[in-house]
């Protein structure tokens, strides 16, 4: 299993409506995330940042989350998503949420 924390920035004017969207989360990318090996994902906010942790327990992330940009629903999902985000602009080169380092973990 690996751990990932990624931070992004959510436009203000977005907020409520990113949180409403994320109160009711389509099956569809509930399932999608499941099949794509992903567990315990949250999402928190604090001052205009988003900050997502997950768990991934898969054999090939890559190939997984091709998989999950490859599904239309999840297009879908990130083409409402997406333009309520604002990227950090020192995110690496192909990110959108910019992944961070963990510095510590106890379990």
């Amino acid at each position: 299993m690996k751990r990932f924390g990624q931070v992004i920035r959510v436009k203000s004017e977005t907020f409520d409506e990113y949180v409403k969207y994320h109160a009711d989360v389509w099956p569809d990318i509930l399932k999608m995330i499941s099949e794509c090996n992903i567990r315990n994902y949250s999402i928190y906010h604090k001052d205009g940042f988003l900050f997502a942790y997950m768990e991934y327990h898969g054999e090939n992330f890559d190939a997984d989350m091709a998989k999950m940009a490859a599904d239309p629903m999840t297009q879908k999902w990130w083409d409402i998503m997406m333009p309520m985000q604002e990227p950090l602009e020192t995110r690496a080169e192909g990110e959108w949420w910019a992944d961070m380092d963990e510095v510590f973990h106890t379990d």
